[in-house]
């Protein structure tokens, strides 16, 4: 009996044998799901940066495609106003000649005061025009010579005036806002 005690003792139910398996399946399946829970939240953390990552260029892509289009937008109104700019004065610097033969010819003798006034009323209208375009005429005569501005053609000796100042004007000078349209020719004392 001692013996079959000993053989009993030794052999495990089939019972206790199926618990043990399973329990070692339940481990292992427990094991596996918290594997593939690791490789799930793993897998999500990738896609999770991964998309960071795309915002984060998509964003820096917009910040400068908003940037180039403010420069843009910038340079085509700066290069809008100079083009007005430069159209209005190319128009005042054309007109510039028919004043000067305007102001010639009130200066020369004339019998007819009717005529001179008429003139003179045109060239009062010019000159209105000039001012709401923001035209000004360079005060040359006394001044110190500025290359600048003045256009030396000549140099006198003997003169009442400084040296190295304008003692004659030819032709007057005149600006623009800040923008020199035609020099005014003149002449210099020495």
């Amino acid at each position: 009996m001692k013996e079959k005690e000993k053989n009993c003792s030794e052999e495990i139910p089939e019972e206790d044998v199926l618990v043990e398996e399973t329990a070692e399946e339940i481990q292992e399946s427990e094991s596996a799901d918290e594997e593939d829970a690791v490789s799930e939240y793993n897998d999500t953390a990738a896609q999770f940066a991964e998309m960071e990552e795309e915002l984060s260029r998509a964003k820096n892509d917009y910040i400068r495609l908003f940037a180039e289009y403010d420069n843009y937008r910038k340079r085509t109104a700066k290069e809008k106003t100079e083009t007005y700019s430069n159209a209005s004065a190319k128009c005042i610097e054309n007109l510039l000649p028919v004043i000067d033969s305007f102001e010639r010819s009130l200066e020369a003798e004339c019998s007819d005061e009717n005529f001179k006034n008429g003139l003179n009323m045109i060239l009062n209208q010019i000159k209105e025009f000039l001012n709401k375009m923001n035209v000004t005429e360079i005060d040359a005569m006394g001044a110190e010579f500025n290359p600048n501005f003045h256009n030396a053609i000549q140099q006198l000796a003997d003169t009442d005036y400084a040296a190295n100042h304008v003692c004659a004007v030819y032709q007057k000078g005149y600006m623009m806002g800040d923008k020199l349209i035609r020099p005014a020719m003149v002449a210099v004392a020495q």
